[in-house]
C-alpha cells in the first residue's frame, strides 16, 4: 500500500508541530480536530508550501523532503483545493478548468478533460460565466482543475467551510466519486464531524500540534469517547447495496443477511463502488427482545449485544448485526434493567426509515 511518511518538529511563534508518523495514502483520509490544532500546518508541510528545517516527507518511497533534498510543490504533483476556490476571474469557466491541464507534460496526462467533466458533471457549468456560479459550483470547478493537473495526491483544506449545508450535501458525493474512479488518495482537513462520517475511510485526530490517534473510521466510531463525538450524537455507519424501489417507493439496502429499508427517496442516492453509506444515530435505535407485529417502524434487525457502555447518564448498547456490521443504540438505564440486557443476548434493533441519513 502507498504510504506517506512524515517527520517534523516545527516551532512557529507560539505553536509547535510535532509529527512522526506513517499514514496510508489510499482512499479518503480526514485530518480532524479543533481550530488551531495543526491540521492545515500539516497539510502545508505535505504540499511543500512550507520549508521546515530537518523535516522528512516521503510519498511512496519518493523523498519530497529529506536532509538537503527539497522537492517544490509543482514537482510533487499535488492537487490543492482550499476554502476559497482560487479561480481566476479574468479567465472563463472553461479556461479555469483547463488551467493546470495545459501545464502537464503529455506523457503524464492520465486524466483527460472529458473524464473530469463527466465525473463532476461540469458540462452545464462550462456554458456559464464564472461570476454566475454558486459557491458549491465553484468548488466543483476547483476540484476539476486540481484533478486535471493529474496529481498523485489530492489535498483539500476545509474545502466546504464556506458552503451552506445544501451546497455541502450536494458536493460530497462528487468527492467520493472522483476518489473511487481515479484511485488518487485524498487528504482533507475538517472540524465538522458530519463531513467526516460521510466521506472518510481513515481518520487522523490532531490536538496541540500532534497526532493523537489514527484509525479506520469504523474503528473510530466504535469508541464513544472519540473526540469526533464531542458535542455530537453517537452514530453508526451501515454499508449496503441499494436495490429497486418497491411499489410504495421504499428502497431496500442489502448487506449479506441484512436488509435496511429507506423511506421514499426523490433525490439520487450516491454510491461508492456500488455501495451506499448510511448514518444512523444511536438515539434513533430502539431495542426489543422479539419481533413486534403491527408496528410502524419498518426496520427490525436481529442483532447480538457485544458491549454495554455507560454513556452520558445513559447506556450505549453496541450490537453486531447478522452481516457483522456494528450498530449502536443509546437507551436509558431503566430500559437496560427492564429488558435485562446482557452481553451475548439476542435482540432486535428497531430503526425508523425516516431516521436514516
Amino acid at each position: 500500500m502507498t504510504a506517506l511518511r512524515i517527520k517534523a518538529h516545527w516551532q512557529r511563534h507560539h505553536f509547535n508541530l510535532n509529527i512522526d508518523t506513517t499514514l496510508p495514502a489510499s482512499g479518503i483520509t480526514a485530518l480532524f480536530g479543533r481550530s488551531g490544532c495543526g491540521k492545515s500546518s500539516l497539510l502545508r508541510l505535505i504540499a511543500g508550501l512550507e520549508i521546515v528545517p530537518d523535516a522528512t516527507v516521503m510519498f511512496a518511497d519518493h523523498p519530497w523532503q529529506h536532509q538537503q533534498n527539497f522537492v517544490p510543490l509543482h514537482r510533487r504533483r499535488i492537487g490543492l483545493v482550499f476554502q476559497q476556490s482560487g479561480l481566476l476571474p479574468h479567465l472563463s469557466t472553461e479556461q479555469n478548468l483547463l488551467y493546470g491541464f495545459q501545464r502537464v507534460p503529455p506523457d503524464l496526462r492520465r486524466l483527460m478533460p472529458a473524464d473530469v467533466i463527466r465525473m463532476l458533471e461540469l458540462q452545464p457549468l462550462l456554458r456559464q460565466p464564472l461570476a454566475s456560479l454558486s459557491g458549491g459550483q465553484q468548488q466543483r470547478l476547483a476540484l476539476g482543475r486540481a484533478l486535471l493537473a493529474n496529481p498523485q495526491l489530492l489535498l483539500l483544506d476545509e474545502p466546504f467551510a464556506a458552503l451552506d449545508n445544501q451546497s455541502k450535501t450536494a458536493i460530497l458525493p462528487y468527492i467520493r466519486t472522483l476518489v473511487d474512479e481515479t484511485g488518487i488518495p485524498l487528504f482533507f482537513v475538517s472540524h465538522d464531524s458530519r463531513e467526516v462520517e460521510k466521506l472518510a475511510d481513515q481518520l487522523v485526530l490532531m490536538d496541540a500540534g500532534q497526532i493523537t490517534e489514527q484509525s479506520s473510521l469504523t474503528a473510530a466510531l466504535a469508541n464513544p469517547n472519540n473526540p469526533l463525538f464531542d458535542g455530537s450524537d453517537i452514530i453508526s455507519l451501515f454499508f449496503g447495496v441499494p436495490a429497486e424501489k418497491d411499489s410504495w417507493g421504499r428502497i431496500p439496502v442489502l448487506s449479506n443477511a441484512c436488509c435496511l429499508w429507506l423511506g421514499d427517496c426523490t433525490a439520487p442516492i450516491p454510491t461508492s463502488q456500488g455501495q451506499i453509506r448510511l448514518s444512523i444515530r444511536a438515539k434513533d435505535v430502539s431495542l426489543a427482545l422479539s419481533p413486534i407485529a403491527d408496528l410502524s417502524i419498518q426496520n427490525q434487525l436481529p442483532a447480538q449485544i457485544i458491549n454495554i457502555i455507560p454513556y452520558r447518564q445513559q447506556f450505549l448498547i453496541q450490537l453486531q448485526l447478522a452481516d457483522g456490521q456494528l450498530l449502536q443504540a443509546e437507551i436509558t438505564p431503566y430500559a437496560v434493567a427492564q429488558l435485562k440486557l446482557t452481553i451475548g443476548l439476542q435482540v432486535f434493533a428497531l430503526v425508523k426509515a425516516i431516521a436514516i441519513r
